[in-house]
């Protein structure tokens, strides 16, 4: 079997979770040979490092990179993105490297997008126009009708997680005769539950605290992890203590890049963020985030509870 890159690319979060999952049973790729990188935070040095680096454990390994914004057709050519272009020329047998990028299209006319296309695979996966169809799948081996499958997209809206979370209740509900009714739907799942896990990060940093606590409610609907969260939180406000003090010392954007090996746009928007706090304030939110994701893994804060405070209290 020939092992090759991917570059999965669109705004349908969940579609991108299911590649990523079909790609690591397609290929076998057990848990301890996965690495997780984002490219807002890691350079590509580091990643090719890893990819030319033997494993210890098994002969396949799986590097996952989020935030690939070098395939963006509104970001300019980076430094080291001349390694990637050596790299997908020259691969490693048994190294697959997935890259994501949570936008809506990629710049086709760019030399590393072409590389990939002749040496891997792009997949587009934005949200679909035939959402029905996906649904369908998700229900497997069950009942279901047209009319009803129209019933619980409108119930609950077109986002894929979520559908997918309503339908594994409903399997369970119904799993003795398999059949899915009108009466089940109405009896069994929620109505109109909406999550934009962006819209909340920037509800956070802008101190939108009803709108953040209401879209945290629901990300506990849908299990997303508190943990998770909270290292999402952590990234963001050290890239804007970070950034933010280094440009009111002189520095400027690309100064500031090269010195944190971020990328110039994440910079640029950490800055204008890092603007609207006083420095000892975004630092007491990473003390407040560190003690909360230690008091979260000794078990001696309440995962779900503890990050609700700390929203309320910023």
């Amino acid at each position: 079997m020939i092992i090759i890159n991917y570059l999965l690319y669109g705004e349908e979060q969940f579609l991108i979770d299911k590649q990523i999952k079909s790609i690591i049973k397609k290929y076998n790729i057990n848990d301890i040979d996965i690495s997780r990188y984002d490219l807002e935070i890691n350079t590509i040095k580091e990643i090719i490092d890893d990819a030319t680096t033997v494993s210890l454990f098994s002969s396949k390994k799986l590097i996952i990179v989020e935030n690939s914004f070098i395939f963006s057709r509104t970001v300019k050519k980076i430094d080291d993105v001349d390694l990637l272009e050596s790299y997908l020329k020259n691969k490693i047998d048994d190294v697959i490297i997935i890259f994501i990028d949570n936008i809506d299209k990629i710049d086709n006319t760019k030399k590393i997008v072409k590389l990939i296309k002749e040496n891997g695979i792009i997949n587009e996966l934005n949200p679909l126009k035939n959402i029905n169809q996906e649904v369908k799948l998700m229900f497997e081996d069950y009942k279901i009708t047209s009319d009803n499958i129209n019933l619980l997209v409108n119930r609950v809206g077109n986002n894929l997680e979520i559908l997918y979370q309503e339908i594994e209740k409903l399997k369970i509900y119904k799993i003795d005769d398999k059949l899915i009714t009108k009466e089940d739907i109405l009896e069994v799942s929620c109505e109109n539950i909406n999550i934009d896990i962006f819209k909340f990060v920037d509800d956070i940093i802008n101190k939108n605290k009803k709108e953040a606590i209401k879209t945290y409610k629901q990300l506990l609907k849908v299990n997303e992890e508190p943990i998770k969260i909270i290292a999402l939180l952590a990234s963001k406000f050290r890239l804007m203590y970070q950034a933010s003090s280094l440009a009111k010392k002189g520095y400027n954007e690309e100064q500031i890049s090269e010195i944190l090996k971020v990328h110039k746009y994440p910079v640029h928007l950490a800055i204008i963020s890092g603007y609207k706090y006083n420095p000892k304030i975004l630092l007491k939110y990473l003390s407040d985030l560190a003690s909360l994701d230690i008091g979260i893994k000794t078990g001696e804060k309440d995962k779900e509870l503890s990050l609700e405070l700390f929203i309320l209290s910023l």
